[in-house]
Formats: C-alpha cells, structure tokens, sequence
C-alpha cells in the first residue's frame, strides 16, 4: 500500500510539474489519434451515409465485413501493415516504418470500421420519411446525402467522439508500427506498458490517469452531446 500511495504521489507531482518527456508523449498520443480520426471522418462518414441510401448487391455482406473488420484483433491489422511498410514490403521505399505517420495509417486502418459502420447505422435509424420526402422533390443522390447527414448529425457527431477514444485507447498497433521511440513515436500505450516493465510505475500511473482524463473528457463530450434543455 506504502509503495502505491508513493508511486500515486509521484504520479501526480509528474502532472503538476508538466514532465517534459511526459508532455511529449502525449502531445504525440493527441497528434496522431485526432490525425487518424479527422482522416478516417473524410472517408467513413461520406461512406456511412452513401450506403445507407444506396441499394446495391452485396450490401449485407459489407454489413458482415465491417463488423469482422471492427472485432479483428489489433495485433493483426498492425502485422499486416507492418508487412506493408517495412523495408521488404511494398511501401517500404517511403521509409514509413517506424514513424507518427505509421501509427497515423495504422490508427486510421484501424477505425475506419468501427466509424463507419457507427455511421451507417446513425443513417439508417433516421425517419425514413426524410428520403423519401427527398426523392418526392427531385432532390439528388448528394442532396440526399447531405439533408440526411444534417439530421443525424449528433450521432454522427458522437460515433466521431467514440472513433477518437478508440484511436487513443491503441497500443497494439502503436507499438508495432511507431516502435515506441522516445521524443518521437512514444503514445501514452505504449509508454505505459514501457514504464511499468522497467519498473517505473509512477511515471507508467501518471501516463495512466491523464489517458483515464482523455476518456472522462470523451464520456463528458458524449454526455453534453444527448443533453437538451428542458
């Protein structure tokens, strides 16, 4: 107990003092998570709201697909594209390996699943009476789109939110395509599971309550986004 209470101390006088490797982790850990996101919000979003007001063969199947995608261990999306951008591989001339960027990829690979489907099923909740209203006036396949994301735009906007915990919340890849390099592809995860096997818990549980910050600050995100005024 005297051991987790000095540790705890530690932690926390790491926080208030602003440890400089510290707030570079997880400067890092933010950079590339929101990177990731805002890159996985281009391509999810339009696509979660394409297909939900698309028919076309094989639709089911992509339902099928994305949920294999979003329940696939991390560990094997970061061993593919670790396949992918190594030396040997066939991305390997842009020396991505092994960089922010990588975890970037990595990250947005990763979560691009999980925000689209989110988002299709947003779209697809939605009053059905608000495409056919659309296609009653002549309103085009982009019309379409663009009228129903606005009205589901907070569930849009917090499957966003959730993608974000995700993409933070990320060790397995981090540490397979950044390699954990301090100053520079170190994130909160990977630090954290760094620290404690060398010992140093105290700056491992300082990593640890700022990351449990970030997903009280996503959950209060949430929260506010269901809250109406009476």
């Amino acid at each position: 107990m005297e051991f987790f209470a000095e540790s705890f101390a530690r932690a926390l006088q790491l926080i208030l003092s602003a440890d400089a490797e510290m707030v570079a982790i997880v400067r890092t850990s933010l950079s590339t998570s929101c990177a990731a996101v805002l890159i996985a919000s281009v391509l999810a979003i339009p696509a979660g709201i394409g297909v939900a007001i698309t028919q076309f063969p094989g639709k089911k199947a992509l339902r099928h697909g994305l949920n294999a995608l979003m329940a696939l261990p991390t560990v094997v999306v970061g061993l593919l594209l670790y396949g992918l951008l190594s030396r040997q591989g066939p991305l390997g001339n842009f020396n991505l390996l092994f960089s922010p960027l990588a975890i970037v990829i990595g990250q947005t690979v990763l979560v691009i699943p999980l925000l689209w489907n989110l988002v299709w099923t947003a779209a697809q909740s939605a009053d059905p009476r608000i495409i056919f209203t659309c296609r009653t006036f002549g309103a085009g396949r982009y019309q379409q789109a663009r009228i129903l994301l606005h009205e589901c735009r907070r569930p849009v906007v917090a499957a966003t939110i959730l993608t974000f915990g995700r993409a933070i919340g990320e060790v397995g890849v981090a540490m397979m395509l950044g390699g954990n390099i301090a100053h520079y592809t170190r994130t909160m995860t990977t630090a954290i599971a760094l620290e404690t096997s060398k010992g140093e818990f105290a700056l491992g549980l300082a990593l640890g309550l700022l990351l449990l910050l970030v997903a009280l600050l996503t959950n209060l995100a949430l929260s506010l986004l269901d809250w109406r005024p009476e």
